[in-house]
């Protein structure tokens, strides 16, 4: 008897998300914070006896400090780098549908809308919001980058230039400086290595690793329930096809498993060190 021949299953199809670009800015991003964090924190509680171990270990006080200058450099630079990509697609491009709109990272009626019933939800009153490209709390965490910059940036400038800054603010300005500078990157490190972590890691759905923001490619099902108003969208309009793109490589899934990982474990290390060092 010929053997019956088994149809080979479908293959996994999977949707660009993220380009390269996006993928470099925000790895630059992440070493960044993740430097800010590890050597700012030595000196922010210098008169611990851990802090002194730690600033040990990356060389003294002085070139922890000289580090945390080098990694608030890019920083900035990241920063300027994504404000003139923005401006280039205003001006440039004259595209406004990053204004307003589904793909648009400024906060809409639709995103009050959907945290009210994700919130319902939760406790099983309703079902679960139809997302698209950007969820409520992913624009959070993106408008939290320009306050930090604003706030924690600004008052880390006027502390590493003082004598320029002192021809033009009042001595007690810096005073405040100091204050604001550390309080608010513990908050920004705290919220960045629970929050923002658990959603986009440790939440069950993409526990361990969410890998997207190193491929840049999502699986085309997991698209299609987690953004459905997305992916209906991008069906409906006949953009879906162009982005389909094959697999990532075993090796890009594995590095970005490592960074992430990394990252994520040095996160969590640091939180447990603030919560430490708050309650010695």
């Amino acid at each position: 008897m010929a053997r019956r021949l088994e149809a080979a299953p479908p293959a996994v199809r999977y949707v660009r998300r993220f380009g390269l670009f996006e993928r470099v800015l925000h790895g630059f991003l992440m070493f960044s914070f993740l430097g800010l964090a590890a050597t700012g924190l030595p000196l922010f509680f210098s008169e611990a006896p851990w802090a002194a171990r730690q600033a040990h270990a990356l060389g003294g006080f002085e070139v922890t400090s000289v580090l945390h200058r080098i990694f608030a450099t890019i920083m900035i630079s990241v920063f300027l780098v994504h404000l003139a990509s923005v401006l280039r697609t205003l001006v440039g491009k004259k595209d406004y549908t990053i204004l307003w709109g589904p793909s648009s990272m400024v906060p809409q009626p639709k995103d009050v809308a959907d945290m009210f019933q994700h919130f319902r939800w939760f406790v099983g009153k309703g079902p679960r919001p139809l997302f698209d490209r950007y969820t409520y709390w992913e624009k959070f965490d993106y408008w939290a980058v320009f306050w930090g910059m604003a706030i924690i940036g600004g008052s880390g400038l006027l502390l590493w230039f003082p004598v320029f800054f002192s021809r033009v603010v009042p001595g007690w300005v810096f005073n405040v400086a100091l204050l604001i500078h550390g309080e608010e990157a513990l908050l920004a490190v705290g919220f960045i290595f629970t929050i923002h972590f658990f959603n986009g890691h440790l939440r069950p759905e993409k526990f361990p690793m969410d890998t997207v923001i190193f491929t840049g490619r999502v699986r085309e099902s997991e698209l299609r329930h987690e953004r459905p108003a997305e992916f209906d969208r991008l069906a409906r309009t006949g953009e879906l096809e162009p982005l389909l793109e094959p697999p990532p490589s075993s090796g890009a899934r594995t590095a970005g498993r490592i960074i992430g990982t990394t990252a994520v474990v040095i996160g969590l290390v640091l939180v447990v060190m603030i919560a430490y060092a708050m309650l010695a």
